[in-house]
């Protein structure tokens, strides 16, 4: 028997098993940030280090000696590549574009995640390092997923041996940058169908905050109100909340047509769970083939973690790209 979220008849269901063990993890995860200073008070360099040593909420990240890097010529110098191929021959890429509030992260943080798609798909996962605010605030970051994709698109499929069967996605932050990339590749290099797939996670796409964000309060599970304002102004540093709802810098305000299939992922106890609703509605709305799997009681990330619900929401997630590459 499956059952779903009392308030959201929209939810995917899950085994009550899988919500229990949720409901379990995301208790001790609000236990656990309750006792530990949060990104907003800290110094980032010491946040960074500290991640990247394993001693944040997220799991310790593991360096695959399989993955390698690739560095590429940018606008802002140059840009680090992380490439994971799949044991099998290429039948494409991933452009992963990775999150931590546009001020956090690595390409080389999520290796094992990548690992486990680039197997599931067969495609080449290409993690994207791109400059972090506050010290390279917009558009640093956007102009290096741009500058990525171009490379990707112009000679760098053919440079590693990759078919040109190309898609894209990436997490939270990287959900906005990864939608911001397909915006301009249309508008700024008329650039239409290249990518076969957008895969969205838990993404921000009103930099203005829509209700959801707004309405969250100070309650910490992974991202809390004043952390989710920090991030914002880390990347767009003087702008005010309204005037963040331009669309190169908000792509829900965006006109969204000749974007490729997309799978939106959120759960119900993310702030951004509005972020991905409106998103895919207009994504929708715009005639574009769209998937929006929303997941009972998931907080901001949970993918990250080793859960049930983790593993059902990344099955989809390769189902998407997998039909999307033929």
């Amino acid at each position: 028997m499956t059952t779903t979220h009392e308030t959201a008849g929209f939810v995917e269901p899950v085994e009550p098993a899988v919500l229990a063990e949720t409901r379990t993890f995301n208790e001790a995860l609000e236990r656990l940030l309750a006792t530990q200073p949060t990104v907003d008070t800290l110094p980032l360099d010491m946040v960074r280090r500290s991640r990247r040593e394993g001693r944040g909420p997220f799991p310790p990240p593991v360096f695959l000696p399989a993955a390698r890097d690739v560095m590429i010529p940018g606008r802002g110098g140059e840009i680090r590549l992380r490439v994971i191929a799949p044991p099998g021959p290429s039948r494409g890429a991933y452009l992963h574009i990775h999150g931590g509030g546009w001020a956090l992260g690595d390409a080389d943080m999520q290796d094992p995640a990548l690992l486990e798609l680039a197997t599931a798909t067969g495609l080449t996962a290409i993690s994207v390092g791109y400059r972090l605010a506050p010290e390279h605030p917009y558009p640093a970051g956007a102009d290096d997923c741009e500058d990525a994709a171009r490379w990707l698109l112009d000679r760098g499929a053919r440079e590693l041996g990759v078919p040109d069967a190309l898609t894209l996605g990436g997490e939270s932050a990287g959900a906005h940058l990864a939608a911001v990339t397909l915006l301009r590749l249309r508008d700024g290099h008329g650039i239409r169908g290249a990518f076969r797939a957008a895969n969205l996670v838990f993404g921000a796409f009103d930099m203005s905050l829509t209700p959801s964000s707004r309405l969250w309060g100070s309650r910490n599970l992974v991202l809390s109100g004043p952390i989710m304002r920090f991030f914002g102004d880390c990347f767009l540093p003087g702008v005010p909340l309204e005037a963040r709802r331009a669309p190169e810098v908000s792509p829900l305000f965006a006109d969204l047509c000749d974007m490729p299939p997309a799978i939106f992922t959120v759960g119900t106890l993310d702030p951004l769970l509005d972020d991905s609703l409106f998103m895919a509605a207009r994504w929708r709305a715009a005639g574009l083939r769209t998937e929006l799997r929303v997941w009972p009681e998931a907080v901001h990330g949970f993918t990250a973690f080793p859960l049930a619900m983790a593993r059902a929401a990344t099955a989809t997630q390769v189902a998407f790209l997998d039909a999307a590459v033929g």
